[in-house]
């Protein structure tokens, strides 16, 4: 493997880089977002020039049309739960705190991991904004409700959809639901331990919301701009049902009717702004472009990998989709998987893939997309949400630090249990 096949990954690997370690040292600097855009410029543009010098311009055209569809699901998904304000009049705790956490992982499979985020990310953190310790908060709602929670059917998260449209039943992913308890239900329960650890440090702020629910009476459950469900609906059925471009013109016509139909009020008390839209919208521009080159490469060197067994098959495609976009990372490994498949004639399969192998790759794909802000969709609309609303999220380092020391010690005993990990 020579310095020309290697040399278009660099840009990739020097922008993750950049976004994990520039807030570090110029923070006040990060926070504009026409840096953000000269750094996406800088990596990115030398990609694209070079896909043009190598006569691909047919395949950056896939890229940017990629990278519509992507801007335009996300864009519109803010808008329309930007209408929505859903107001929970309860004192936070540890037991509601996980209730949501685990009612938002469910209703992902319904609405999606993007959907379900945009709806409940505002209702969660407004809950616990009073809290001194809210630094969990968004790193847990990332893990659960933004990945994790999406992994039982083909609508919860993109790998699972490309796995229907390959061939795979649409019912099938229910079969990961042994996986996906576990999964949910450890991560979950270092959620209850982390939150109740530190709201106990928090017994003034509890007294005061005690005296406060008193005064009040029960707890209220408020919904306005209901209207929004419906543009809600529409973007979810455009997502299942229809294709590039009248997919992304049903997506920006139900914004569109959102941002007009929606009293200004609503958004006003959910301090709506498109800050967080502009930023994911800049960043993920360099990633889409940089991490093009990183995608070819693996596709073209998928079977020099050595992967053979469910555990591997489990690890390579989740690492990978921490960083890249877990859907080509997941067909990359879904070809792999039914080239093996044949080969040894592995019974039973599904689509051509030998089930096990088909667990492990939609598991991967699924449950690290949480591992990085970049691994899914609505990982870095989250963080970008939560600061908008003032409540700190980690930078890009601690935030993999903390996916680190939680999760990776929950994947080594799905794979245990499950994928066949060497004892």
């Amino acid at each position: 493997m020579g310095l020309k096949e290697i040399l278009p990954l660099f840009p990739f690997v020097l922008l993750l880089l950049t976004i994990a370690f520039f807030p570090l040292a110029r923070h006040e600097l990060w926070e504009k977002n026409s840096v953000k855009a000269f750094i996406s410029i800088l990596f990115g543009a030398p990609v694209v020039i070079f896909l043009l010098s190598e006569g691909k311009l047919n395949h950056l055209l896939h890229v940017a049309e990629e990278y519509f569809s992507f801007i335009s699901l996300i864009t519109s998904l803010f808008i329309v739960s930007g209408g929505l304000f859903i107001d929970i009049k309860v004192p936070p705790s540890p037991v509601f705190n996980t209730l949501i956490l685990l009612f938002g992982s469910v209703l992902s499979n319904i609405i999606g991991t993007t959907g379900a985020s945009m709806l409940l990310i505002r209702p969660f953190l407004r809950i616990n904004r009073l809290r001194e310790n809210t630094f969990h908060l968004p790193i847990f709602f990332i893990f659960t409700v933004s990945n994790i929670g999406g992994g039982l059917t083909p609508i919860g998260d993109p790998p699972l959809f490309m796995g229907f449209l390959k061939g795979v039943p649409f019912f099938w992913s229910l079969k990961l639901f042994p996986i996906w308890i576990l999964e949910i239900g450890l991560v979950l329960t270092a959620f209850f331990v982390w939150d109740l650890i530190t709201l106990k440090k928090e017994r003034k702020l509890l007294e005061i919301l005690e005296e406060s629910k008193r005064q009040e009476g029960k707890m209220s459950f408020t919904i306005k701009g209901k209207i929004n469900f419906f543009f809600l609906l529409m973007i979810i059925i455009s997502v299942i049902f229809l294709r590039t471009p009248l997919r992304e013109l049903v997506m920006w016509v139900s914004a569109s009717l959102s941002w007009v139909l929606t009293p200004k009020d609503i958004r006003e008390r959910n301090e709506f702004s498109f800050e967080p839209a502009k930023e994911v919208a800049i960043v993920f521009a360099g990633i889409f472009a940089t991490m093009t080159p990183v995608l070819d490469f693996l596709r073209e060197n998928a079977d020099k990998f050595g992967v053979d067994s469910p555990w591997e098959f489990f690890f390579t495609t989740g690492v990978l989709s921490s960083f890249l976009d877990n859907a080509p990372t997941y067909l990359t490994f879904f070809a792999m998987a039914q080239g093996i498949t044949e080969k040894f004639g592995l019974t039973p399969s599904v689509a051509g893939v030998w089930e096990p192998f088909l667990k492990a790759i939609s598991a991967g794909a699924v449950f690290m997309g949480a591992n990085s802000y970049i691994g899914n969709a609505p990982n870095f609309m989250v963080k970008s949400i939560s600061e908008e609303m003032k409540i700190k999220a980690p930078n890009f380092i601690f935030y993999m630090f903390y996916s680190f020391i939680i999760l990776i010690p929950s994947y080594f005993l799905i794979a245990f249990l499950f994928f066949g990990f060497p004892k």
